[in-house]
């Protein structure tokens, strides 16, 4: 191991796979200080729809990443969450303790694990508001584009993920060179230096089984307000292309309360579009072969708590554990 490197733990998986309780119960065993990689939590304002630990669970560990702009903010790229979170692993790490990543985000963790590099593009929001508009007249139309230019990352991407595919297109047309030119090198081809050393866990299950999760958990944030959250955004009329606003949930209750669909459509989407996110978020992560994977319907509670320590343990050189 890289003694002159921030060891850096990470708990990945799907949205509604169990990483929140899973990481605090790791954290609290090994002395971790949590940074999320959710691309949602890092705006304000955003808590329900975007799952932000509580009070509580903020008490029992530090986290970072979450909170860390304002949901009008257009410019906060990938490149920044990584600067960021680096930054924050070199803190927690300078202080004694171990730096745990959590979150489902594919490009947040592949930006601390691979050295992609983004720094060339740089955010033109001219340019972002530009596509988003053109999406909101012709639905569809900002996939069917980058189809044509970068069939990689099309294919990566669902039509309705207008924040990603703003992105992609942002990066091709100021550099001249596609995302997947970029980055999405996921056996680091070039063989770059990486920032860290990972030690990664991830959470999986039967495909049934966490669709049904999905269901529950769209179901308890609208239980816990989510919709009195959305109200609350629109009527302090923030502009709905903003990227903070295509999250999952946001972006459909927006559409709602714009009289574009009934409640109950909206709520179906979400838990459809939820579904879907999965199955991308796991066809992402299952591509890298450092993830030790957990099947959380066979091990759970403190069986699997004990076992990731061990994991964990083991990957930092505790060979007593």
């Amino acid at each position: 191991m890289d003694k002159t490197k921030p060891t850096i733990l990470f708990i990945i998986g799907p949205t509604a796979s169990g990483k929140t309780a899973l990481s605090l119960d790791v954290a609290e065993h090994m002395n971790c200080e949590i940074i999320s990689a959710d691309s949602i939590q890092v705006y304000r304002k955003l808590d329900i729809g975007s799952a932000k630990p509580s009070l509580i669970e903020t008490k029992r560990v530090k986290h970072y990443m979450i909170d860390e702009t304002d949901i009008d903010d257009r410019g906060f790229t990938v490149a920044e969450y990584a600067h960021r979170a680096l930054n924050y692993a070199d803190l927690i790490t300078n202080s004694g303790k171990t730096p745990l990543v959590v979150g489902g985000t594919g490009l947040y963790v592949n930006s601390l694990t691979y050295p992609l590099n983004f720094s060339s593009a740089k955010p033109d929001f001219e340019l972002r508001e530009k596509l988003a508009s053109e999406e909101l007249e012709s639905p569809g139309i900002l996939h069917k584009k980058l189809s044509e230019i970068d069939s990689i990352t099309a294919q990566r991407l669902h039509p309705n993920d207008t924040k990603r595919l703003v992105r992609a297109l942002e990066v091709y047309y100021t550099t001249g060179c596609t995302m997947s030119d970029h980055g999405n090198d996921f056996i680091n081809a070039k063989n770059a230096e990486c920032a860290c050393v990972p030690i990664m866990a991830g959470l999986t299950m039967p495909r049934k089984v966490l669709y049904e999760r999905i269901n529950l958990r769209v179901d308890d944030m609208l239980s816990h307000g989510l919709l009195a959250e959305v109200e609350s955004i629109v009527k302090q009329g923030y502009d709905r292309t903003l990227p903070a606003l295509q999250g999952l949930g946001y972006k459909q209750l927006i559409a709602y309360l714009n009289g574009e669909c009934s409640y109950d459509a909206a709520v179906e989407e979400i838990k459809r579009d939820t579904r879907r996110f999965a199955k991308r978020q796991i066809t992402w992560f299952k591509r890298d072969e450092r993830i030790r994977w957990f099947d959380v319907s066979q091990i759970f509670g403190q069986a699997l708590t004990d076992e990731v320590v061990k994991y964990f343990s083991q990957g930092m050189g505790d060979k007593t554990i």
